[in-house]
Parts: structure tokens; C-alpha cells; sequence
């Protein structure tokens, strides 16, 4: 009985009717309970963490950060051996990625700070010009091919990817569009769920086809899925589109050969006879060759030519290669963190254009996240899209971060970040007027005054 009252009062959140009351971990009580009791205390006190106002904030930016350096290291180390093989200055990539990394972070920032109304009126902006960047990528002689797909503009010094940035143009107008279609009372007609969504965002598909990205094209599916979702469409409705995308893409799969090659090679754990598989099979070996711990940074062997793509698709094959399981399963914590917290900031806002805006990025960084993972791992045909925020890729890079940014402006946004920030603000004020005003408090006793000596 005693045990179970020490284990009663170890608990760090108790609530006394409608308050709070937090207790230390480091007291004695805590200390001298039993297992049971420290797990349950560490259960609680996590769930009060996580559901502070500003947690979601925090855990964005915190886990988008730890990718993005995580993914720098990464890539300098999974590219060591392709600049040598084209006689490149060794951080050649790396230079490359930290270059899109800090204008990432710069747009990420501008974002953050950008109130949710221009964000709105830069919707169709950002809409035209991305179609019209998309238009110009089939013009010949503006349109750069690399690895058999028609997706760059090759501006000079820098090469651009304009399928990147239609999955932020889609996040937006998606977003603007149902949140003033649910202002008019419209969602709930089906014409109005569907026109001009649907197809808006399937000339973005024909156009990012016409390069061949059928990776990308997928994360716009799911994307488009994910705001039918939240818009609360008729699951008939939602079955019925669901069933047009997987017979779209089934053809479009059948049709091009090195795709149905691609789709052959899910499960593969052997080489076929023309070496069939082989990028597929070496990543699996390169997660086999990890083993818990990794043999360390710089020191995998798949990348010295059997890992094809070791800085860009495959890279988390590379990471299970050098840091092990424990470097995997810290990227997929990180990913988890960042899904986590922008479904929090979804669930968590009245505003309709943020919850759609803020669910269809998430949508968008998680999917492309599965998509990449699932292929590294065996588990989904190579589509060749990159590891969101980690993998090498310029393009790549500016446009995750603007998802992040708006993510963060969000986050900042909702009601209970707002008070918070409020009162952290209010608090700051009163705290420097006070210090001003009032004379600073001594911490230390002073010596007493000696009596003066008399002369004599």
C-alpha cells in the first residue's frame, strides 16, 4: 500500500479539478516509485508535452531542421565516389544542396512570417506561372532531359524542376478553392466538390506527364485524394475517383515498358539472368550490409557503382548502409514527427482555407516520403521521386520548404499558438517595464559598513 501511494503522487501531471498540477521528475516520490509507476509518469507528461499549443510549431521546425542536416551529411558522403568518377571537386553536390538548402531556409522563413491573406492572394500567381513554367518545359530548347524524363529548364547557372512547385500551387488553390466554396454552402452538390478541382489538378498531371514524371504525378494523386478526404466527399463519390485514378495509372504503367519492368521488381530477392532488378536488389543489400549500427559515415561500398542514384532516390538505402537501423529509424522518427505535427495544426484551426492547405502538404510531404521509402525498401516500384528534405535535389529542396513554411505560418495561426504567443509576448513586456522601473533585487548580502575610525 505504501508502494502504490509513492507510485500515485509520481505521476508528473495531476489534476485537481479544472488546473494542472506538474511534479518534477528529479523529486524523491518520483524516484523511489516502481517501473510501472516511472512509465506512466513519463505517458502523462508526454501527453502534456504533446499537447501544449506550441508543440506542433516546434516539432516542424525542429524535425524539418534534423533533416535537412542530417540529409547535407548524407549526400556528401553518398556522392563521394560519383565527383570522383566525373572528376568533380569533392563537395561538389554538397556545395550544390547547401546552397538550395539556405535559399530553402530563406523562403522557408519568408513564408512563416507571411499572414494567411496574401498567402491566399498569392494563390493564382503561383498557379499561372507554374503551368505556364510547366508549358515551357515541352518547348524544345528550353526543356532539358535528364535520365529519360522531359522535366527541367535549364536557366544557365541553375537547372529548375517546375513539377516540384505545381505540388505547392495545387496545396494552395486546392485549399482556396474549397474553403470559399464551403463559405457559399456549395460542397455539399457533388459538381461543385469535384469542378474545377478535379480537373485543375489533372491538367497539372497531363502536364507533368508529358515529361514522363509518373513519380510526381502520383504525389499529386494523393494529394488530391487527401483534400477530397477532409472536405468530408461521399465515399461512393470518393470510391468511384479512387477507382478512375487506378485504372489511369494501370494503363499508363502497361503501356511504357521500363515501367512494368519497374513494377516486376517489387519483392525481388534474386537477380534475374539480364541482371534484371539490379538497383532494387543492391538497395536491399545495402540495408543488409548496415546491420544495427552501420559501418559508418563514408565507409558503405554500395555506392562505388552497384547502388545506382546513391544521393538522390536511393539515399535512405545509403543511410541504411552507413548509420544502420538506428540512423533508418531516426529518419523515419523524424518523418513521423513532421506528419504528426501538421495533422495537429490541421485538426487544430476553425479556418477551413488553413485546415485544407495545412492537411494537403502534409499529405504531400508524407506521400512522397512513403513513395521513395517504399521503393528503397522493396516494397513499391523505383518512381523516382526524391526523400523529401533529404535526398539531393534543388528543386526539390525550395519547394519542401515552402510547404514547411506555410506549415509554420500555420501552426503560428491557430487558436491556441495565438494565446500562447500572446501571453508569452504580454509576459516579455511586463517582465522589461518592470526591470526598468523597479530596481534590480540583490541576490547576495553585502558586507555591513565598518564603522568609521576615529582620529586621534
Amino acid at each position: 500500500m505504501a508502494g502504490e501511494g509513492k507510485a500515485a503522487t509520481a505521476a508528473p501531471p495531476e489534476r485537481t479539478g479544472s488546473r494542472l498540477r506538474l511534479i518534477s521528475a528529479t523529486t524523491t516520490t518520483f524516484k523511489s516509485a516502481g517501473p510501472i509507476a516511472r512509465l506512466r509518469a513519463f505517458r502523462d507528461r508526454a501527453r502534456y508535452t504533446l499537447g501544449r499549443p506550441l508543440t506542433p510549431y516546434y516539432l516542424i521546425l525542429g524535425s524539418t531542421l534534423l533533416l535537412v542536416v542530417l540529409g547535407l551529411v548524407m549526400v556528401f558522403s553518398s556522392s563521394q565516389i560519383l565527383v570522383m568518377q566525373r572528376h568533380l571537386p569533392i563537395t561538389f553536390f554538397f556545395r550544390k544542396q547547401l546552397v538550395a538548402a539556405l535559399l530553402g531556409l530563406t523562403l522557408m522563413v519568408t513564408l512563416a512570417r507571411t499572414p494567411v491573406r496574401i498567402q491566399r492572394a498569392l494563390v493564382y500567381p503561383i498557379l499561372i506561372g507554374v503551368i505556364g513554367a510547366l508549358m515551357l518545359v515541352a518547348i524544345p530548347g528550353i526543356g532539358m532531359e535528364v535520365n529519360g524524363n522531359r522535366n527541367w529548364i535549364n536557366l544557365g547557372f541553375f537547372q529548375v524542376q517546375p513539377s516540384e512547385f505545381a505540388k505547392l500551387a495545387l496545396v494552395l488553390w486546392g485549399a482556396d478553392l474549397l474553403a470559399r466554396k464551403q463559405k457559399g454552402k456549395l460542397l455539399d452538390q457533388w459538381k461543385h466538390l469535384l469542378v474545377p478541382l478535379v480537373p485543375g489538378t489533372v491538367l497539372l498531371m497531363l502536364l507533368i506527364m508529358l515529361g514522363g514524371d509518373m513519380g510526381t504525378t502520383m504525389v499529386l494523386i494523393a494529394m488530391l485524394f487527401g483534400l477530397l478526404w477532409m472536405v468530408g466527399a461521399p465515399l461512393r463519390l470518393f470510391g468511384a475517383t479512387v477507382g478512375i485514378a487506378v485504372v489511369a495509372c494501370t494503363a499508363l504503367v502497361i503501356t511504357v515498358p521500363h515501367r512494368l519492368d519497374r513494377l516486376g521488381c517489387v519483392g525481388v530477392t534474386k537477380p534475374g539472368p539480364n541482371l534484371d532488378c539490379f538497383q532494387a536488389l543492391h538497395g536491399l543489400y545495402a540495408f543488409a550490409a548496415g546491420g544495427p549500427f552501420g559501418s559508418g559515415l563514408g565507409a558503405g561500398v554500395e555506392k562505388w557503382g552497384q547502388l545506382p542514384e546513391a544521393h538522390t532516390d536511393f539515399i535512405f538505402a545509403a543511410t541504411g548502409e552507413e548509420l544502420g537501423l538506428v540512423g533508418t529509424l531516426s529518419v523515419l522518427g523524424l518523418f513521423a514527427a513532421l506528419g504528426y505535427a501538421g495533422i495537429r495544426v490541421a485538426i487544430g484551426t476553425k479556418d477551413p482555407f488553413v485546415r485544407y492547405a495545412a492537411g494537403a502538404a502534409t499529405t504531400w510531404i508524407m506521400a512522397q516520403a512513403m513513395i521513395n521509402l517504399g521503393s528503397a525498401l522493396g516494397l513499391l516500384p523505383i518512381a523516382g521521386v526524391p526523400l523529401p528534405l533529404f535526398s539531393y535535389g534543388g528543386s526539390a529542396m525550395l519547394s519542401a520548404m515552402c510547404a514547411i513554411g506555410v506549415l509554420l505560418c500555420f501552426a503560428r495561426t491557430t487558436p491556441g499558438a495565438k494565446a500562447a504567443l500572446a501571453a508569452r509576448s504580454k509576459n516579455s513586456r511586463s517582465r522589461g517595464l518592470l526591470a526598468r522601473v523597479l530596481p534590480r533585487r540583490r541576490t547576495t548580502a553585502r558586507p555591513a559598513p565598518r564603522p568609521a575610525r576615529r582620529e586621534r
